[in-house]
């Protein structure tokens, strides 16, 4: 199985990285460019970079996927199609801002209707269905627990917020995609160790767990072309997508609860945007120089690539620690 998945994870580098110059290409023809935000000025030399680079990924993710799931493949597909489902609202959001040429795409009232109605039937389905059911995994144990009904609003929030978190995260080159990359093959490792229980229906989870490697290959392939200077954005499209993606892989695992744990930089970027919202309203003073944090530090001057690194590094440190903690302390292996 390990072999497998491995394998699927070079498929989606190779599918993504031979996508990649297409993408390019296409997007500059089509002048998808990204119009940046005014107050950023320290953004200001990357106006004009294509976007929508999310398409690279979300394509080799599909391609690959539906080629090499297993014959049990529903909450597969079903995986699949919610990350599409975000990523169609992010393409609107994208196209929107290229069209007009200006950082203004969806109001924001309208990408939380999409982004809640995809959740809504999601959580119905979870709810109503014995692939996915109302248990969730206590971290660092083997111990499930039904929640019931609670299930329903839980993965309500679990969308929402990490569909947004993500989101934000995606404000530096490379950043997103480097801090998904290390989180997605992180959170594989966790589905594995969590696929000895007996509980566990094995032959979806291998699905899921497929996914999860091939969207971490196809990452690393797009990181190449992402990376300081980035030479295309990934685009609400991509991020949203991510996010659609990074949820769906949680709430058919019961598995929400690691990731404010693995997915640590998600919960300081979308944290530190609310503490700074709610104290401005307050006080009309700002904690942060500019939120979310990692613009904090930019305005501090330091430089743009050393954040995205720390930022990966601290990614690495927390998800190899989790690991080894669940497999010490866990009682699962």
């Amino acid at each position: 199985m390990i072999e497998r998945n491995l394998f699927i994870f070079l498929i989606g580098f190779l599918v993504a990285g031979l996508l990649s110059p297409l993408m390019l290409s296409l997007s500059k023809k089509l002048k998808a460019r990204q119009t940046i935000l005014h107050y950023v000025k320290e953004h200001e030399a990357k106006n004009g970079t294509p976007t929508m680079g999310g398409l690279i990924f979300i394509v080799a993710c599909a391609l690959v996927c539906l080629c090499f799931l297993w014959q049990d493949f529903t909450l597969g597909i079903i995986t699949i199609a919610v990350m599409l489902a975000y990523g169609l609202l992010g393409f609107l959001d994208d196209f929107l801002k290229v069209h007009y040429k200006q950082n203004l795409g969806l109001r924001a009232y309208q990408k939380i209707i999409g982004q809640v109605g995809i959740a809504v039937i999601i959580a119905v389905f979870a709810y109503n269905s014995n692939l996915v059911g109302t248990s969730i995994f206590i971290p660092f144990t083997s111990i499930s627990i039904d929640i019931g009904f609670w299930i329903i609003p839980l993965i309500i929030f679990v969308y929402l917020a990490v569909v947004n978190s993500v989101n934000l995260l995606d404000g530096l080159d490379g950043l997103c995609s480097g801090v998904s990359f290390v989180y997605l093959l992180s959170f594989a490792c966790v589905m594995l160790i969590y696929s000895n229980l007996p509980q566990v229906d094995i032959s979806q989870w291998q699905n899921l767990i497929q996914i999860s490697f091939a969207m971490a290959g196809c990452l690393l392939a797009y990181f190449i072309l992402n990376c300081y200077p980035a030479r295309i954005f990934m685009g609400d499209t991509g991020s949203l997508a991510l996010g659609g993606l990074i949820a769906t892989l949680a709430v058919f695992t019961g598995l929400e609860l690691y990731i404010p744990i693995l997915g640590i930089p998600y919960v300081v970027t979308a944290l530190s945007d609310i503490i700074q919202v709610l104290y401005y309203k307050k006080t009309k003073k700002r904690v942060f120089l500019m939120a979310p944090l990692h613009h904090h530090f930019q305005k501090k001057g330091v430089n743009e690539s050393k954040i995205v690194t720390i930022y990966i590094i601290s990614t690495m440190v927390v998800c190899l620690i989790t690991i080894t903690l669940i497999l010490y302390f866990g009682g699962i292996v």
